[in-house]
């Protein structure tokens, strides 16, 4: 049995110019002699990350898995911040990204290389019980490998659906907004659905949102509260800022 926090709240949205925020989830399972990550997000979640650990009196070290769901910049770079763990990337992911040339797309080469070229770097496959009580499915369309995991040994159980379905709103119209295969999303996110409803009571923990149970009537409610705000500074000094609350109430 593992203990679940979200350390750090993905968030469903981008920047009108700015193109993508980056803000996905990051999840900590303790238990089963294990200290796991899921994702490691951005390099601009590093502190925030940090506080997060610590609070938990987690040091990097500590860290003896960290799970990717898939290779973009905004869920993987941070794995080169936990020099003990075994890093857990899908075998289809990480071959296809691999062979992507340099180009104006969310994949970070560099990372990806590192990635590649480290034979500790452990490869996942469909259906694989990779770590006790984790399972990986198979959810291609946002990349060709993107991996969904399966966290049955809680009483509860969790599914972590990384960017194969990043949103609430992806689920419930069963589209995504970014997907290198829309069609394969589409079946992706069936597949979700028929995993989430499966067993009653099963949380959904997406890739850029807060996380979701299932009401008496079948629909997707959130569990918990969105915390995602901007400062920013207008004024002529820096000790005034002006704060725009992220939420819909």
């Amino acid at each position: 049995m593992y203990r679940i926090d979200v350390l750090v709240q993905g968030f469903p949205g981008k920047a009108v110019c700015h193109g993508g925020l980056g803000w996905s989830t990051i999840a900590l399972l303790r238990g089963e002699g294990r200290c796991i990550l899921i994702d490691v997000g951005a390099f601009g979640v590093r502190k925030p990350l940090a506080r997060q650990l610590a609070a938990r009196g987690v040091k990097p070290e500590d860290i003896t898995d960290v799970v990717l769901t898939h290779a973009h910049y905004d869920h993987a770079v941070n794995f080169t911040l936990f020099p003990r763990a075994t890093v857990w990337i899908g075998e289809e992911e990480l071959r296809w990204a691999a062979a992507q040339p340099p180009g104006f797309d969310p994949l970070p080469e560099l990372y990806v290389a590192a990635l590649n070229q480290n034979p500790e770097v452990r490869r996942i496959r469909d259906g694989e019980e990779f770590l006790p009580g984790l399972h990986a499915m198979l959810a291609p369309g946002h990349t060709p490998g993107c991996l969904v995991f399966h966290l049955t040994a809680n009483e509860t159980p969790v599914i972590f659906t990384g960017d194969a379905a990043k949103n609430r709103a992806e689920l419930l119209c069963g589209r995504a907004d970014m997907s290198e295969d829309e069609a394969a999303t589409a079946r992706s996110i069936a597949a979700i659905w028929e995993l989430w409803r499966q067993v009653p009571g099963t949380l959904v923990i997406p890739g850029h949102d807060l996380t979701l149970r299932l009401d008496e009537n079948g629909r997707a409610d959130y569990v918990g509260t969105r915390d995602a705000a901007i400062a920013a500074w207008f004024g002529e000094d820096i000790e005034h800022t002006t704060r725009f609350e992220l939420r819909c109430d």
